[in-house]
This record gives structure tokens, C-alpha cells and sequence, in this order.
């Protein structure tokens, strides 16, 4: 049943990088790390799943700020070693900074220039008590 988790070539923290593609563009939205777990339960429910290092839990995307991404494929590189999920932005805002993507720095002149519109304040997506 869980044939397709022993085939990825986990990290020796039990992780494996995870680039999260968007279907109708072909843009990329942002990179995360999945665990054996978030992996399965990102086939199971189609909806992506992440291991947050930092808050070392798992990280159901869209959780606090309602856009999940929907799963249309799940692949794995010639080395299984890393996996590519092509997602439906719901909401169009995969980032937490309220942007489109993850992305939105971009290397000029010896300096990181963001170059990518906030779609969303951050304070009207997460509602924090």
C-alpha cells in the first residue's frame, strides 16, 4: 500500500524537498520539505501537506489563511530525491507574505529587489488572537 513512500530517497532527517508548481501557469509558487507523513496525506486528501521545520509539525498549506493548494499531479526526479507537485492556488496567494509566490526577490545590481506585488495584507489572511 505505502510502496510509493520507500521508493523516494528521504534525507537522513526522514525529509525530501518538495517544489510546488502551479497547473495553469507553470509557475513555480514555493519550496517546502515533506515527511513520510505529509506525503501520504497529501495523496490522500489532495490537498498539499508540508513538514514545517520551524514549527516542527505537520503543515496542512491553507490552514490559518484558507489557500490550499489542489493537487493535480505528484511527481518524482530521476534521482527520487525530489518531488514536484503541480497545485491549484486556491485564492491565488501561495505565499505567506500575501504574494502570488514565494519568489519575489529577485538578485539586481548585487542587491535582492522585490519585484512582486502584495495581493493581500497579511493582517486581513491570518486572523491571530
Amino acid at each position: 500500500m505505502s510502496d510509493y513512500l520507500d521508493k523516494v530517497n528521504w534525507t537522513s532527517e526522514g525529509l525530501v524537498p518538495v517544489i510546488a508548481q502551479e497547473h495553469s501557469t507553470g509557475k513555480v509558487l514555493m519550496f517546502a520539505w515533506m515527511n513520510r507523513e505529509a506525503l501520504k496525506l497529501t495523496v490522500e486528501t489532495g490537498q498539499a501537506v508540508y513538514w514545517s521545520r520551524s514549527r516542527n509539525k505537520l503543515w496542512h498549506k491553507g490552514e490559518e489563511s484558507g489557500h490550499v493548494q489542489k493537487v493535480h499531479d505528484i511527481r518524482l526526479d530521476c534521482d527520487e530525491d525530489v518531488i514536484l507537485i503541480i497545485v491549484e492556488q486556491i485564492g491565488g496567494i501561495a505565499c505567506h507574505t500575501g504574494r502570488h509566490n514565494c519568489f519575489f526577490k529577485k538578485l539586481e545590481n548585487d542587491d535582492w529587489v522585490v519585484d512582486q506585488p502584495v495581493i493581500k495584507d497579511t493582517n486581513e489572511i491570518y486572523h491571530h488572537e
